[in-house]
């Protein structure tokens, strides 16, 4: 053995209880866990020990749902992850992504992200390299650009149907196109990816305001798709939920398949009372899996971004226009009138909980928009819409999409058939920054709250999302194991300030969560964190994780 972890309590994964003992490693594997004090017959001359008395020694936490398909190209310690104790990472998520595409198309898929996903136009442009067009391509593009943390991605059915049916998406495919995209994601498959993701949210409006390509797929051609995952024999299927593509269906595709399915998004107030966890119950049984968030979703939105808004038909005029043109729009006496009454209808109860975030006019920062409607004798919609107009769009707006009835939450994190997830680290980078989820669940659900023990919390971040996705060797510890870990302080584990900082290619800006008590990680056997500090920005054992491997 070449590094030795002593004294620390090891919850390893599995949802057994925690005990103290050491861990011995060679070669990037886990080679041993004993009693405290032993391990000491086979370790090698000059091996590294690390003294980890009164701190937490789990796997390595696993991110199933993360946007980073961009941002790992220019940034390849996958920040701010990577200080969250996440080892691996899954990419890809609602079909979106940037391969396949063809040279004619980058612009298209760039614009399509920077409307669903909320990702800077001007960053993609100064950041993406290009230099692949195949999926297989992109896998080996990832591995040269030497990663932090393991990277894993599926192949998304938006890119994949503008690479077949071209630009004019608003038809179903042909029998000869789906046979085409059928190939690809084979291909794909073959060469690693982790699945086939898709998205049939009415809120995913791609470039110019239309809806994703994978909304205009018909579900005859989203099931031809999925069915190559389960021809293949290895691989998961993600789907974004919509109305014409749920849990009910979603049941029909995991027994024909024989895969692993989870769908998104599994959170409280998107419907009735209780609604999450019954979609979540239909699942008993299957291996169809509800996706949850383990934080309230809160955006900080500009009305020169209104992605949240999407779903409404006045905003989906809004997010057809240049960002340069949006103001115009807003100021126009006729769209307030149609939108406010969307937005009354749809929007009322989260225009309640909706407080002005940052903003340079005077006396504003931190009121809400019902206190300031009543003060100015309007509406909250008025007065989101005139605070925009009065500084140029620039107004941060801090808005509760869902996901805050903790009662609810608290029972789908304990629900046999939820994975934690939704961090969409990587998107909408200045509006929200989930990648803290792991140390929010261990603070909050574990240490506040007591609503899961550090086992179950630990296993919800490390074990479960490992089986599902076909991890044999990850998210456990055990010999023989591959050695990611991280290793806590369970007294102080948390969220630390949340930061907006400008680091983005083009100078674009970004919110991100630094982290407390996440002491040491480890990839693959080598440190990547060492006491509560990164280390060098060169040190990146990170593999592509390839399906079927």
């Amino acid at each position: 053995m070449d590094l030795v972890l002593r004294g620390a309590t090891v919850v390893d994964g599995t949802g057994a209880d925690p005990r103290p003992a050491d861990v011995g490693i060679a070669g990037g594997v886990i080679a041993a866990v004993g009693e405290p004090g032993g391990l000491s017959g086979a370790v090698a001359e000059g091996a590294a020990e690390v003294d980890l008395t009164g701190l937490v020694l789990a796997p390595g936490f696993i991110d199933i749902h993360t946007h980073f398909d961009a941002q790992v190209l220019w940034d390849p310690d996958l920040t701010p992850s990577s200080w969250h104790g996440v080892t691996s990472v899954l990419m890809g998520n609602c079909g979106f992504g940037i391969a396949p595409t063809r040279p004619a198309h980058r612009d298209l898929v760039a614009r399509t992200l920077e409307n669903v996903e909320g990702m800077s136009l001007d960053a993609l442009h100064a950041g993406i390299t290009w230099d692949f067009e195949s999926f297989p391509d992109y896998l080996d593009t990832l591995t040269a650009a030497r990663p932090r943390l393991n990277v894993a991605a599926m192949i998304g059915h938006t890119p994949l149907r503008l690479f077949v049916v071209g630009e004019e998406q608003e038809r179903p495919a042909t029998a000869e196109e789906i046979a085409r995209m059928r190939s690809l994601v084979a291909e794909a498959m073959e060469a690693g990816a982790f699945g086939f993701a898709s998205s049939r949210a009415t809120s995913h409006q791609g470039a110019g305001g239309r809806p994703v390509p994978s909304r205009h797929a018909e579900r005859a051609e989203f099931d031809e798709l999925a069915s190559v995952v389960g021809d293949c024999g290895h691989g998961i299927i993600q789907v974004t939920a919509g109305p014409d593509l749920d849990v009910d269906h979603l049941l029909e595709v995991g027994a024909a398949t024989g895969r692993p399915v989870t769908f998104t998004p599994l959170l409280t107030g998107m419907g009735a009372p209780g609604a999450a966890v019954k979609r979540a119950d239909a699942c008993a049984g299957t291996d169809v899996w509800g996706q949850t968030s383990c934080r309230p979703l809160v955006m900080q939105v500009t009305l020169a971004d209104p992605f949240p808004f999407a779903t409404m038909p006045s905003f989906q005029e809004i997010l057809a226009l240049p960002a340069d043109e949006r103001a115009e729009l807003y100021a126009d006496p006729a769209w307030r009138e149609r939108a406010r009454a969307q937005a009354e209808e749809r929007w009322g109860s989260r225009l309640a909980k909706t407080d002005v975030d940052e903003t340079e006019l005077p006396g504003l920062a931190g009121r809400t928009l019902p206190d300031l409607a009543a003060e100015h004798g309007s509406t909250p919609f008025d007065v989101m819409i005139d605070t925009a107009l009065a500084e140029d769009l620039r107004t941060r707006f801090r808005v509760v999409l869902a996901n805050d009835d903790e009662h609810e939450l608290a029972e789908l994190l304990r629900h046999p058939r939820v994975l934690v997830g939704l961090s969409d680290a990587g998107a909408h980078a200045s509006q929200l920054c989930d990648a803290c989820f792991s140390t929010h669940l261990l603070e909050h659900w574990v240490r506040e709250t007591g609503h899961l023990t550090l086992a179950e919390a630990v296993h919800r971040l490390t074990g479960r999302p490992a089986a599902f996705l076909g991890l044999a060797d990850r998210g456990r510890i055990a010999p023989g194991l591959a050695a990611d870990l991280v290793a806590f302080d369970p007294e102080t584990v948390g969220v630390g300030a949340m930061e907006r900082v400008y680091d983005l290619p083009a100078g674009a800006d970004r919110l991100v969560a630094h982290s407390v008590g996440i002491v040491h990680v480890w990839v693959n056997g080598q440190a990547v964190r060492q006491d509560s500090a990164d280390l060098d920005v060169d040190v990146r054992p990170g593999v592509v994780l390839r399906s079927g491997r």
